[in-house]
């Protein structure tokens, strides 16, 4: 699924994700921090291949390499659902707990007021367009770049 997630069987899944990741490293701490992409969630059988590195799979490489405390940021999510709170909150907290590895996740976008004010300016925009345009279709390529540059919420990385 990844794979075609772009045109032409590009990965966008994997690049979208993995800018957005970069433009948070960028914002905390100026960007000193190092960061890595990891995985939660597998879905379907062990058989079947998934998106990687895992995120248990993962702490317990950066313990081996030294690491004393992570911070996760589930930044492919808007709410903090079950699947974040699982994953992330019990088996990855526990897996970080049992290698002696400090462990914080933050929190989500959820309700806070400027993602709310971003999400109602999208629906309220798409709302204007002309009744025969079809929203994602019509938008042009890095149209939440064109967001950025206007000066209005929520430009950058696409989630």
């Amino acid at each position: 699924m990844a794979r075609a997630s772009g045109p032409g069987g590009t990965n966008r899944y994997v690049a979208e994700l993995t800018e957005a990741a970069g433009l948070v490293a960028e914002r905390v701490g100026g960007g000193t921090h190092p960061w890595t992409l990891a995985y939660q969630s597998r879905s379907g059988p062990p058989s079947q291949p998934w998106l990687g590195p895992d995120i248990r799979d993962h702490l317990g490489e950066l313990s081996k390499s030294g690491t004393k405390a992570v911070v996760v940021i589930p930044v492919g999510f808007v709410s903090d659902h079950m699947e974040v709170r699982h994953d992330l909150d019990v088996e990855a907290a526990e897996t970080a707990d049992s290698l002696g590895l400090a462990f914080a996740r933050a929190a989500t976008p959820g309700r806070h007021p400027a993602f709310v004010s971003m999400i109602a300016e999208l629906v309220r925009e798409r709302l204007t367009l002309p009744d025969d345009t079809v929203p994602g279709q019509d938008c042009p390529a890095d149209c939440c770049r064109y967001v950025a540059a206007a000066g209005r919420p929520g430009g950058g990385a696409r989630a």
